[in-house]
């Protein structure tokens, strides 16, 4: 095995950011307020929004009882089937609950790597990436948590698909950037003036 998902709770708060790329670019611009990563993903928080492919590959998930989550029976079966990744379940039945495991094998991680150059696919290599950085080393209670102080999320009703946050968004970039272009204008004494 070479990598490890050890909580399902993480991986589902990780497909959620993955699949609705709006929360995403969200999460990057909270990443940013926060000093814990460069100005530079403001404009890739840009991207997630503006570029086609986000909504191309939006896929909604249902909110219940402990926030957005999807089976992964079918999915990881498949994986599994395949040889790319192996679910372990710890725990002993009626003594304690059961805990989902999710591991990428060898052949997984080739698979990922050779994906990853793929001129169409390797759009989900780049999304991973950014998940990978908003997520941290968070636990998932903690992402979940994180993920419940938006409004919409919170607000959605049990079974039914926390609706896209797009706007909300935008209007925190447009304000991050007028402030940041205030900041540099007056760095160079040119504040107010546009070039």
């Amino acid at each position: 095995m070479v990598k490890a998902v050890r909580s399902e709770l993480r991986l589902q708060a990780m497909d959620f950011w993955l699949r609705n790329p709006d929360y995403l670019a969200d999460e990057l611009v909270s990443v940013v307020e926060a000093g814990a990563a460069d100005a530079s993903y403001l404009l890739t928080a840009r991207r997630l929004l503006d570029d086609p492919e986000p909504d191309l590959r939006w896929y909604p998930m249902p909110r219940w009882f402990y926030g957005a989550y999807e089976r992964l029976d079918d999915a990881f079966s498949l994986l599994e089937t395949y040889g790319l990744a192996a679910l372990r379940r710890t725990g002993q039945p009626g003594k304690q609950s059961l805990r989902n495991r999710f591991f990428l094998t060898q052949a997984g991680a080739a698979a990922v790597a050779e994906l990853a150059t793929d001129p169409v696919l390797g759009w989900y290599a780049e999304q991973v990436k950014l998940v990978a950085l908003v997520a941290g080393d968070d636990g998932g209670q903690a992402l979940k948590d994180r993920q419940y102080r938006q409004a919409t999320y919170a607000g959605t009703d049990l079974g039914v698909a926390i609706a896209p946050i797009a706007p909300r968004v935008r209007e925190r970039l447009d304000a991050l950037s007028a402030v940041a272009f205030v900041l540099a204008a007056g760095d160079t004494g040119q504040e107010g003036k546009r070039t």
